[in-house]
């Protein structure tokens, strides 16, 4: 029988630095027999010294609340998997709840548990309390309250993950059908939808302010998710296989009010005006929301979120300001991190420039990490590659070495089914290999719902390096370091990069079985 060990330690900081931890001494360990945990979450909300909730999802469907420092099982739900028999795929407590947690099966139904209750001898009997568009909402039908509450039936296929917004009121959802779908999740209304360019979406995520979502999948891309314009904003091809995680660095999430002429201090300075703190992280939503407002004070606007995949790289990308508010003069020169593509359109593209509703063809945009669409110049192109390299040399923001991007460029072609290869808008129909599902694929390809390559900006990485030999499966950002994890059982701890150079050499340790970092 399958024997998986999971293991779960603490977290050693001294003098505001990452240490490695001590993996001879793990807080708790415990071994499973003929099932394999698959995800977890922590309740923050009450987690102290001295006790913290640990949710658990497993292969075989049901969900364990333990409690790792007191060494304590508490409850097992869906222990007689009477309610769902599917693999569970993500698990996580609701937001201000100290009780109610989401569990989402391969099924590709969610559940909504609530700690204090029981899940009954019997299997549940549902009744409809609302639907739509590829989703529907039934609640528990029983004498006495139990669980689940609530069954969320959405999409076709597996449900690979869902996220809570940062105010918690709205849920992201991605699914095997390819579809990001986004709930008003207190009233069940679904907000907006947004399709893969083919296959799967795999994860999702969402910026500090609630503003913007990303997504990744079997088409290799990240795609970035406008939540107010409900739209697809940009498009992101770093990656040569399957993209497993997305995750936005807070610490790096940029909003500066300047004069847009000025600006003195030294390069430690600058770097404290850009690199948001445990403190700072926080506040980024209602500074982010001035750019609203009738200040009339510039605000130069930067994202930083990174990607791993099963090719196993890790990818950082920067969302800037040009591609945020395209059509709004910029709060001073950008400072461009990639040249080298600057003048000429990406494979496949038609030259065009890119439109938005309610608006005519916009000029040329300025592009940081992206390649622009719009046709420029042969006259114009020697001008504009001077600027960037100009800009590119007094770069402060972009703190990541670009020598690792030559390297992938030699690296042969990703032979997966589903890998993107090289994007071409005549490749389309083969490049739209996804499940069958009751939305047409033909039908989505070139509308809002999925717009075409050409119709939106790409995004190019700001780094993109292969750290492990199994494809990658954790990716977290803290305030002093970058943590990812590998389907090999090896989890490291990257330091935070300086001004020179690419990411450091990782505090790697490794584990038998599955981890829980």
């Amino acid at each position: 029988m399958l024997l998986l060990l999971l293991l779960v330690w603490g977290p050693h900081f001294e003098n505001h630095g990452l240490q490695a931890a001590d993996l001879s001494k793990p807080i708790d360990k415990r071994i499973y027999k003929g099932t394999q945990p698959t995800c977890h979450d922590f309740n923050h909300l009450t987690a102290t010294a001295e006790s913290v909730s640990l949710l658990v999802g497993f292969s075989a469907g049901q969900v364990q609340l333990i409690d790792p420092i007191k060494k304590e099982t508490s409850k097992l739900f869906n222990e007689e998997r009477l309610i769902d028999k599917s693999r569970v795929t993500c698990v996580k407590w609701v937001p201000g709840s100290e009780s109610l947690f989401l569990v989402a099966h391969s099924s590709g139904s969610m559940y909504l548990y609530n700690v204090e209750h029981t899940c009954g001898t019997t299997a549940p009997h549902y009744q409809l309390l609302k639907q739509g568009e590829s989703f529907a909402v039934h609640t528990c039908k029983s004498k006495s309250t139990r669980n689940p509450l609530l069954k969320w039936t959405v999409g076709e296929g597996a449900l690979n993950e869902f996220a809570f917004s940062p105010d918690g009121k709205f849920l992201a959802c991605v699914s095997q059908d390819g579809f990001l779908r986004v709930f008003n999740f207190d009233s069940v209304e679904l907000h907006g939808t947004m399709k893969s360019y083919f296959g799967g979406l795999l994860c999702v995520c969402w910026s500090p302010d609630g503003k913007y979502i990303v997504t990744g999948g079997e088409d290799d891309l990240v795609t970035v998710w406008s939540f107010v314009d409900c739209r697809v904003i940009a498009r992101g091809h770093g990656h040569k296989s399957w993209v497993s995680v997305v995750a936005f660095d807070p610490y790096t999430t940029s909003v500066e009010e300047s004069d847009p002429m000025e600006f003195s201090g030294s390069d430690e300075d600058f770097q404290d005006l850009l690199h948001f703190g445990r403190d700072r992280a926080n506040s980024t939503q209602s500074r982010l929301s001035k750019r609203n407002s009738t200040d009339s004070r510039p605000v130069s606007v930067t994202y930083r979120f990174g990607s791993v995949g099963q090719d196993t790289q890790l990818c950082l990308w920067d969302l800037t300001e040009d591609i945020l508010f395209p059509h709004q003069p910029l709060s001073r020169a950008r400072t461009h991190t990639n040249v080298m593509n600057a003048t000429s359109p990406p494979a496949g593209s038609n030259g065009n420039s890119v439109t938005t509703p309610g608006n005519s063809v916009p000029p040329p945009l300025p592009r940081s990490n992206s390649l622009p669409h719009s046709a420029v110049s042969n006259a114009g192109s020697k001008s504009s590659v001077m600027d960037g390299a100009i800009a590119s040399g007094v770069s402060k923001f972009a703190t990541l070495s670009l020598h690792d991007r030559k390297e992938r460029h030699h690296e042969k072609d990703h032979k997966r089914n589903h890998s993107m290869g090289h994007i071409s808008s005549k490749s389309s129909d083969k490049l739209n290999l996804v499940t069958k599902t009751k939305t047409d694929p033909a039908k989505t390809l070139g509308t809002p719902l999925c717009p075409r390559m050409e119709d939106v900006p790409l995004l190019e990485p700001l780094i993109c390096k292969k750290i492990a030999h199994e494809r990658l499966t954790v990716l977290i950002f803290l305030e002093d370091c970058i943590v990812t994890a590998c389907q090999e059982g090896f989890i490291c701890t990257w330091g935070r990069p300086g001004k020179v150079g690419v990411l450091s050499s990782p505090n790697q340790a490794s584990s038998p079985g599955g981890t829980v970092v």
